[in-house]
């Protein structure tokens, strides 16, 4: 691992050899937090959980998380059709401009590396449904633990740099983003492509990139080559991977993946209940149109940690809201019957993960549940009860931990 990514990586602590049928026999030290499923190999990638082959979906383990940059052979992969690029003939590949514009436009990478400034955002890419597993009743999708996310530092180009060029229209009411990746259905059906829109009025536009790298090296494939679009603070379903069509809309995009797929209730906490969805009482927006709510996690320790009574130990946790970054991360070592304020590690700007740590010196011996709760920019503070929605989107309730606290003698 030091000579493929050049530098050492945090890995659970008991791992095995390959078995020689694409999968490794890897032991997680926490099968609460991530999903209990074997690991896989892909190229340009370690062993991660593989929660689905058609389309690959993988989750990473909660030891990356040790780090405030997840590492590109660490990070999570998550396709929704399964016919994806392998290879990419650079010389023939171009981003299209195109639809309700002055200047119709084809890109090519040399292009886009030469004619437009290079820009950076360090930025949590998470799948809107991280940690599905969590609720209950159960609903169907991929069975996310806590994997489904990842943070990096993104260099590109601004969007609004390739669309001033190529002129947008008065009259554009949406921006509708494609990529390579597609399906065996019929051209048109939600099997055939997946795209996904974003409104032109959207603030974040401004913020948004067209990038090629990421921590400093060139996107894995899986993660996008050769560009992917970058929207910091909301949910990776509008992150287009192998971008290569942006399209001008003049009507509100009425595809499957923005008027079936990816939609959340229209209220402040995303939770609705399976009564008013068999009601049909629910009224939903489109995920990728809302900031990721806070959330806060413990990395150190997981439930292989050796605790002593009286023993000093470090608590330590990641925190990212969609929402102005983190103002504030509160833990609890009595289920919560008080709290305590973390300290905060460097702040690597509004959309990244934010460290935080904590000293805790166990008192006695014996079950322990510790609990996490982040407040972010807005005020806006991490549930305490359960949600539940019928996508099993946008969790983000408490996050809890149980340790096991031994005796010293």
């Amino acid at each position: 691992m030091t000579g493929l990514l050049g530098t050492a990586l945090p890995w659970p602590r008991e791992a095995h050899a390959q078995n020689g049928k694409g999968a490794s026999d890897l032991v997680l030290p926490d099968t609460h937090w991530n999903a209990a499923v074997p690991t896989g190999l892909v190229p340009q990638k370690l062993p991660l959980l593989r929660l689905s082959d058609r389309p690959i979906v993988l989750e990473t383990p909660r030891p990356f998380f040790e780090s405030l940059l997840t590492p590109n052979a660490a990070f999570f992969v998550r396709y929704h059709l399964d016919v994806i690029p392998n290879a990419i003939d650079l010389s023939q590949w171009r981003l299209s401009v195109r639809g309700n514009v002055s200047r119709p436009l084809e890109f090519s990478f040399s292009q886009i590396l030469s004619e437009f400034e290079p820009l950076s955002v360090v930025a949590v890419n998470q799948c809107t449904g991280n940690s599905r597993s969590r609720f209950f009743p159960r609903v169907p999708g991929t069975q996310w633990g806590n994997g489904g996310m990842g943070n990096a530092r993104w260099t590109g180009v601004r969007l609004m740099d390739l669309l001033d060029r190529a002129g947008l229209h008065s009259h554009t009411v949406a921006l509708r983003f494609q990529g390579l990746d597609s399906g065996r259905g019929a051209e048109g059906t939600p099997s055939h492509s997946y795209s996904k829109s974003l409104d032109v009025r959207d603030p974040i536009l401004q913020d948004c990139l067209i990038a090629y790298q990421m921590n400093g090296e060139p996107l894995p494939m899986l993660n996008g080559f050769p560009v992917r679009l970058i929207v910091p603070g909301r949910f990776s379903t509008c992150w287009i991977k192998h971008l290569s069509w942006i399209e001008a809309l003049t009507e509100p995009d009425q595809s499957h993946w923005m008027k079936n797929a990816y939609r959340i209730p229209k209220n402040p906490h995303r939770s609705t209940t399976p009564e008013e969805v068999a009601a049909g009482k629910l009224s939903t927006v489109p995920a990728s149109d809302v900031p990721m709510p806070v959330r806060s996690f413990f990395v150190q320790p997981d439930v292989s940690s050796k605790l002593v009574v009286h023993l000093p130990i470090e608590i330590k946790g990641i925190a990212f809201s969609g929402s102005g970054g983190i103002r504030q991360v509160e833990v609890s070592t009595d289920g919560g019957r008080s709290w305590r304020v973390a300290r905060l590690d460097s702040d690597l700007g509004p959309y990244s993960f934010r460290g935080w740590r904590l000293p805790w010196t166990p008192q006695r011996p014996g079950q322990v549940e510790l609990r996490c709760r982040a407040t972010d920019g807005k005020g806006n503070v991490q549930a305490t009860e359960p949600i539940w929605n019928p996508g099993g989107y946008a969790w983000n309730v408490v996050e809890t931990q149980t340790v096991f606290v031994g005796e010293s003698a």
